[in-house]
This record gives C-alpha cells, sequence and structure tokens, in this order.
C-alpha cells in the first residue's frame, strides 16, 4: 500500500507531437503543459472515474467507478466478487479516466499506476472521510446513491484500492488548441 509520505510534484512535459503547438490555428504556438494543479482540480470535481483492469486473458475490462484523491493517491472500491476485483488480484496495473466530453473544451486525466488493496483501517477512515468531503450527501445521507459505504469499507464488504500514480497524461482542448502533458511520478 502506498506510505503517507509528502506528496511529490510530477515532473510535467508538453508532448507537442499531439498538441496544437505543431498546428497553425491561433495561439497553438503559445501552448504549453497543463500544470499539475489542474490535474488535480479536474480529479477533484470529477463524479465518476472509469478504471481499465486487464483481465487473466489478456482482454480489457473497463468500468465506471466513484473516486477520492487524498494525499497524493487515487482510491477507488469496488465489491470483491467484481471482475475488476478479479482482474486485480491477478494484475495490479490499471488506469483510471475522467475528464470532460467535449471536443473542443475541458481537461481529461489519466492516471496509471497499480492498485493496492487497502487494509489499514486508519487509512480506511480517511477514504471514508475523503469520499464524504467529494460526494456530500450521496454518501452520508440515508437517501445518498452511496450512504453505507463506509460501513461496507470498515467490513470488507467492498475492497478499498489505492493508486499511487506512476505516469499521468492530461488532454486538454480549449476552443480547438489542444495540449498533451505527460506528468512523471
Amino acid at each position: 500500500m502506498p506510505t503517507q509520505e509528502p506528496v511529490k510534484q510530477p515532473a510535467t512535459e508538453l508532448d507537442a507531437r499531439y498538441s496544437s503547438a505543431l498546428s497553425p490555428r491561433p495561439g497553438a504556438a503559445d501552448v504549453t503543459a497543463t500544470e499539475w494543479a489542474e490535474a488535480l482540480r479536474t480529479m477533484e470535481a470529477a463524479e465518476i472515474f472509469w478504471v481499465s483492469t486487464v483481465r487473466p486473458d489478456g482482454r480489457l475490462h473497463v468500468t465506471p467507478v466513484i473516486a477520492a484523491w487524498h494525499e497524493g493517491v487515487l482510491y477507488f472500491s469496488t465489491g470483491p466478487g467484481e471482475q475488476k476485483a478479479k482482474n486485480l488480484a491477478h494484475n495490479r496495473h490499471c488506469a483510471l479516466t475522467t475528464g470532460a466530453n467535449s471536443l473542443t473544451e475541458g481537461l481529461d486525466v489519466v492516471i496509471e499506476g497499480e492498485a493496492s488493496p487497502v487494509s489499514d483501517p486508519a487509512v480506511v477512515e480517511e477514504v471514508i472521510t475523503a469520499y464524504a468531503r467529494k460526494y456530500g450527501p450521496h454518501i452520508t445521507s440515508p437517501e445518498g446513491t452511496f450512504h453505507g459505504i463506509g460501513d461496507a469499507f470498515r467490513k470488507g464488504d467492498a475492497v478499498v484500492y489505492a493508486v499511487a500514480p506512476a505516469t499521468g497524461y492530461g488532454f486538454g482542448r480549449d476552443d480547438g488548441v489542444y495540449t498533451h502533458t505527460r506528468w512523471a511520478f
């Protein structure tokens, strides 16, 4: 499981091959890499992430999850019998993706890493708090979509996974000006 070390700032680079830096569009010549702080804002605001895992036979499995960023780690959960849990038991590599669904504006963020099950009760409580802070009544209200998820985490009815990023990618769009940023951790 990831340790609670100080959060490292990733190395940031613009990949001009896939950015508007090579395009004649107005403003493209001045395109720069997306700052990590903007990626964090995108992840903190995102309600849904898509987790991609690998089945034992090599086929991909992609499904939506809720997730919370806390102290340099992205957390998500699933039932112990669900396909993604089975896949992660075989191969811990995964990617979590979130962002905008627009051709001309927004930022898509991809976090790649290894998913580690969280068993430390203190960290589980921190994750529950991070989920409640992020999702509010969806977690805290008896009528909430995910009410009771904290108890499921505590009892082990849901497996909490921690993904410390190894690499991240940002795909920005600003009125036709595109950026492709890579963050290395």
